[in-house]
């Protein structure tokens, strides 16, 4: 049997998954994609093509990933979504929690890297503070916090928590063709709500909900099949290379944040490696830094007052909290997650929109004039 080559192998994983994300930054860049972005269009202009752009992009990773789990090449079971314990009251706090800091911070964990790559400073700051928050909530405190408190609440089941999983046994499917199913189904749902308005479709439109969709279908294949080993020769394991979980993983902007703060501080520790989620950080800013420095739209920009300042402050440590609790931002959980079928995807879902609301309607409550000045 041929050795198999562990380091080169890590490099071609590490290495494709800079060159997607590098491309999803400049086309998040040259596009305007934001989930927050979405919500307040709708909320303030009562524009819905970013919510479309969104769904788009979910409804062809959710298909994406139903064609690449039934033709084998990766396994739908491996990620962190889909385990039997389904942390329902994690995942609506979390996801409200961070629905509402992205709203304060301006943008979401991936708007936000895109955003330092066009020269806000505001977003830097966002970044450090939501990658420490992020940590707390993994490993410090907060994590103790949220162990003792959020997570004693859920559902343990039978079966791992995607759709298919869970309805297969009932209806005496296979799970591989049950899944294929839902996915085309589901997937086309929002594909189709997606392509309903007319007035949706041009080409920056259409390209940013596909590109976005395809770029999560390409990190599942990159950590799930290119990365992934039936057997490590040196613990005779199955392994999916440089991934942090040590699962398969697809794109997701919170703990990643925290893990290259902790590679950037830790840099001369050996045991610190490059991983898919850190390379995926440097990706995503070093492409919306090209596109805007080729379109002429970078330009540095700071905090307007002290309310801003602490808005972007809290707002970050909503979403580190908000973020690890509920297992992924809008892009960890609203689309690779949900590209799962997992149901705690489906739960954050609708938390994510509904943080963001409340978040608009603070704001709205703070910029209202105040009848007894």
């Amino acid at each position: 049997m041929d050795a198999v080559d562990i380091s080169l192998i890590s490099k071609s994983v590490l290495w494709a998954t800079f060159a997607i994300t590098f491309v999803l930054g400049a086309l998040m860049q040259k596009t305007g994609f934001c989930s927050m972005g979405a919500i307040s269009d709708i909320f303030i202009m009562s524009s819905w093509d970013r919510l479309r752009q969104w769904f788009l992009a979910i409804g062809v990773a959710i298909v994406g990933f139903a064609f690449m789990a039934y033709f084998g090449w990766i396994d739908p079971l491996k990620s962190i979504y889909t385990s039997n314990k389904l942390l329902w009251l994690s995942a609506i706090v979390g996801s409200i929690l961070f629905g509402f800091g992205m709203v304060l911070s301006s943008g979401c964990g991936s708007k936000t890297l895109v955003r330092i790559g066009s020269g806000n400073l505001k977003s830097i700051i966002v970044f450090i503070v939501l990658g420490l928050t992020a940590y707390m909530t993994m490993r410090g405190f907060l994590g103790v916090i949220r162990l003792n408190t959020l997570d004693t609440v859920f559902i343990a089941l039978n079966t791992p928590q995607d759709l298919p999983s869970i309805i297969s046994a009932s209806i005496g499917m296979a799970r591989s063709d049950l899944h294929l199913a839902l996915g085309l189904l589901i997937g086309f749902a929002f594909v189709a709500y997606a392509l309903s308005s007319k007035a949706f479709w041009s080409i920056e439109n259409v390209m940013a909900g596909v590109g976005v969709g395809l770029a999560i279908c390409a990190v599942w294949w990159v950590s799930g099949s290119l990365g992934h080993l039936a057997e490590d020769p040196n613990t005779l394991e199955e392994v999916f290379l440089v991934t942090n979980s040590g699962r398969m993983e697809s794109l997701s902007f919170v703990a990643p944040y925290a893990y290259s703060l902790d590679w950037l501080m830790m840099y001369s520790d050996t045991s610190k490696v490059l991983t898919v989620g850190i390379v995926a950080v440097v990706g995503m800013i070093l492409g919306s830094a090209v596109v805007a420095l080729l379109t002429k739209t970078f330009r540095w920009e700071t905090f307007r007052n002290s309310e801003d300042t602490a808005n972007h402050l809290v707002g970050a440590a909503l979403m580190g909290f908000g973020g690890v609790t509920a297992l992924g931002c809008t892009v960890g959980q609203g689309l690779s997650g949900i590209s799962t079928l997992a149901l705690g995807s489906f739960i954050a879902l609708p938390g994510f929109i509904m943080g963001a609301y409340l978040g608009l309607r603070y704001l709205q409550f703070r910029l209202a004039p105040n009848p007894c000045s």
